[in-house]
């Protein structure tokens, strides 16, 4: 991989839509939106579970670039640096 490359981060429940791996690499880096246009690229029903049709982030999709939220720095133009790692969670609700 190339020195701009960062690391996905995936939960069980999304893991089958990356062929079964826990931690995916992608030669993107600048934002969130180019990882995930290079993850769209590779994984599709991954990022079909991660952006809807507009291309905007899912609600019950939480991103994590370096431990910050995303939605708290930028949303999809948040800025990713080459060797970050971005953590996917999605929401847990509860009653």
């Amino acid at each position: 991989m190339s020195g701009e490359a960062v690391t996905i981060l995936l939960p069980g429940v999304l893991r089958a839509e990356a062929s079964g791996q826990s931690r995916l690499t992608v030669s993107a880096a600048g934002s969130l939106r180019a990882v995930l246009d290079a993850v769209a690229a590779e994984w599709p029903r991954l990022e079909r579970r991660l952006r809807d049709e507009r291309g905007d982030l899912r609600r019950y999709v939480n991103i994590y670039v370096d431990g910050d939220d995303c939605r708290r720095s930028g949303g999809l133009d948040t800025p990713v640096p080459a060797g970050a790692e971005i953590q996917v969670l999605p929401s847990v609700a509860g009653g």
